[in-house]
């Protein structure tokens, strides 16, 4: 059984033209497409950066050949939340104990140094470490702008594409400091004219709208406690005149719930409607606090959530609904979040966790590596506004792979269902990660010379960002 392609002759079946790459021999090849076939003996063909067949049995011939043999292919995972720079600060002892709001004010005071240098560099660090867990596309939510800093958004795309990762950062904001009773400082937020200026700016100078683009532009206001009511409301209608994707946290714990009663009157989702954001423009982080009426409310609007367990644990703000959103029509992605919070940016591991943390709140059949496997691929398509286009193997789509070996001790017996085993087993990185037809790991390494003075690097910034140089 195999799809071709019916246009273009390079980009066919087997019985037809040469392809660039095709990844044959795999154990399975979970395609994530709208049938969810799973491919025993699969291959998957890539011409010019896109899928351009898929199938079982005898593979067709290609410029080059990988050899997926007692593996498991999937598409590459999607990151539909981070905070790139965070990495500079991991493990810093004033936060490791603290709920959300304390851990934010331990960490301010050392991320109003950040420069172009050190998000070039953290960006870099923490894409190659997504990239080495079978992530192919990342969002980031780069909101923390300290006045003289140069332009961070750039800094961190060139680091995307000198690392060849699909991107889709966001150009973040704060406007309320302490002062106006917000969380940070004063150095690091704007007005609501500048942040506006500097979003179209961004959109206009870096936002690709091509099909397979590698880089795409949101708008993110940080969160309702650190933004006026009034940016909330002007950044929902310049996404909407841009057409650009939204992106806020949201519900994340308890202490958001608190300061939104007590600030604007409502619960966090009466304000996301008032304000404009409760479109299928929006893709909102965490989600951890919806009531049943809610949750209806997110799926009728057709909203996204990015889903980040390791960081809802570690501040202890409770467990996202996830099976529950799902079923009202969430789109549901998967996010690692920023590396301070979660301390690990491994999409493979954030899958297990939602794989687990769905059996625990919901019970054991709620969650399956299934489920897990769909939230890290055509649900952060969903969240990004890809759907069809990257997160799933299907010709047509864009050629993001990852390759998952399941062999060794840890997989041993693991014989039956070859996607149970991917995440019940492990843990697991990938074998292989292509993007657009391009390996940028390879037998588990980055295919880069640049690691090892990048790891230099950030160990320098991150000692004087922390002050222990």
């Amino acid at each position: 059984m195999s799809d071709a392609s019916s246009g273009d002759p390079r980009a066919s079946g087997p019985d037809r033209a040469v392809h660039d790459l095709v990844v044959a021999n795999a154990r399975c090849v979970a395609t994530v497409d709208d049938q969810r076939r799973e491919l025993h003996g699969g291959w998957v063909a890539i011409t010019d950066g896109l899928v351009s067949g898929v199938g079982d049995g005898e593979a067709p011939a290609a410029r080059e050949r990988l050899d997926a043999t007692d593996c498991l292919v999937t598409p590459g995972l999607v990151n539909t939340h981070h905070h790139l720079y965070q990495n500079l600060t991991r493990a810093y002892p004033p936060m490791t104990d603290k709920p959300l709001f304390g851990w934010l004010q331990s960490l301010y005071p050392l991320w109003r140094s950040i420069d172009t240098e050190s998000v070039y560099t953290s960006a870099w660090v923490g894409l190659a470490e997504l990239a080495l867990s079978g992530c192919t596309t990342s969002t980031d939510h780069l909101y923390v702008h300290p006045r003289g800093a140069g332009d961070l958004l750039t800094a961190e795309i060139d680091a995307a594409r000198d690392l060849g990762i699909r991107f889709h950062p966001t150009r973040g904001s704060m406007s309320l400091s302490e002062k106006d009773g917000g969380l940070p400082p004063d150095d690091v937020v704007a007005d609501d004219d500048e942040i506006l200026a500097a979003c179209e700016e961004a959109v206009a100078r870096h936002h690709d709208r091509s099909f397979g683009a590698m880089t795409r532009v949101a708008l993110a206001p940080c969160s309702p406690f650190s933004v006026t009511e009034d940016l909330m409301v002007r950044t929902a209608e310049l996404a909407e005149r841009l057409d650009v994707r939204l992106h806020t946290h949201f519900a994340e714990n308890a202490e958001d719930d608190e300061f939104s009663l007590a600030t604007f009157g409502c619960r966090p989702m009466e304000y996301l409607e008032r304000t404009g954001w409760c479109t299928d423009r929006t893709w909102v982080a965490h989600c951890v606090m919806p009531n049943d009426d809610e949750v209806a409310r997110l799926g009728a609007a057709g909203i996204g959530a990015a889903h980040c367990p390791s960081s809802n644990l570690i501040l202890a703000s409770g467990i996202s609904p996830v099976v529950s959103l799902r079923a009202a029509g969430v789109k549901v992605g998967i996010g690692v979040d920023g590396s301070s919070s979660a301390d690990s940016a491994s999409m493979w591991l954030e899958a297990r966790q939602a794989m687990l943390l769905a059996k625990l709140r919901d019970g054991a059949s709620a969650g399956t590596a299934r489920m897990a496997l769909e939230m890290a691929t055509i649900g952060g398509a969903g969240c990004l506004g890809r759907e069809g286009e990257i997160g799933t193997l299907q010709v047509g789509a864009v050629a993001d792979v990852a390759v998952w070996s399941l062999t060794g001790p840890s997989f041993a017996g693991a014989i039956a269902d070859p996607i149970e085993a991917w995440l019940r087993c492990g843990p697991s990185a990938a074998r292989d990660t292509i993007v657009a037809g391009r390996a940028i790991v390879r037998n588990g390494e980055l295919v880069t010379d640049r690691l090892e003075e990048m790891l230099r690097l950030h160990a320098v910034l991150a000692s004087k960002i922390q002050q222990l140089d």
